[in-house]
């Protein structure tokens, strides 16, 4: 029986090329990931994504971390100011500073916690609705653009797989992150 070679040899063969995707060993998956560079792939969509979506959000007069403080908001209505900053993964005193500007502009409303006296429960305004009913559109628009060619059942299989990916490697439950941001 001939001997195993080492794994870092393995890797050597997979950093080379010399293994090919019929090779079923612990690495053959990652060699695909790494040649189909998922990644790279996934963070060029997401930044193409934002950045059309800021050109056609600029019209509304709403910047990209203000649309994403009122959508993650309007999904986690009444979340505190701790929990909704680790859902965006922002620092709080930064949250903090847009949520401000938002009180501002009457499209958040901050209201005590009553479980904890120091902490801010946060909640949309009737003005914040009408503002994201507006750029709704916006978005859904560009996701048919970006979707242009896709058919119904891979853009479901898509997201699926997306928001599996995402539960991976998610921290905490959301639940998690209201009660104890």
């Amino acid at each position: 029986m001939a001997a195993k070679p080492a794994p870092s040899t393995r890797l050597t063969d997979l950093q080379s090329g010399k293994l090919n995707n019929l090779d079923y060993n612990k690495y053959s998956y990652y060699q695909r990931c790494m040649n189909d560079n998922i990644g790279q792939v996934l963070s060029d969509v997401s930044r193409l994504l934002r950045r059309a979506f800021d050109e056609r959000a600029r019209g509304i007069g709403v910047t990209r971390p203000q649309w994403q403080v009122l959508t993650m908001l309007a999904r986690h209505e009444g979340i505190n100011q701790g929990g909704l900053a680790e859902l965006l993964d922002v620092e709080p005193i930064t949250l903090c500073r847009m949520v401000d500007r938002l009180q501002e502009a009457g499209l958040v409303e901050r209201r005590p916690d009553p479980g904890d006296r120091r902490a801010w429960l946060l909640f949309l305004t009737g003005k914040a609705g009408g503002l994201l009913d507006e750029l709704r559109p916006l978005g859904l628009e560009l996701f048919d653009e970006a979707m242009n060619g896709i058919d119904p059942d891979e853009r479901a299989a898509l997201v699926d797989m997306l928001a599996r990916m995402r539960g991976n490697l998610s921290r905490r439950p959301v639940s998690e992150l209201a009660a104890h941001g």
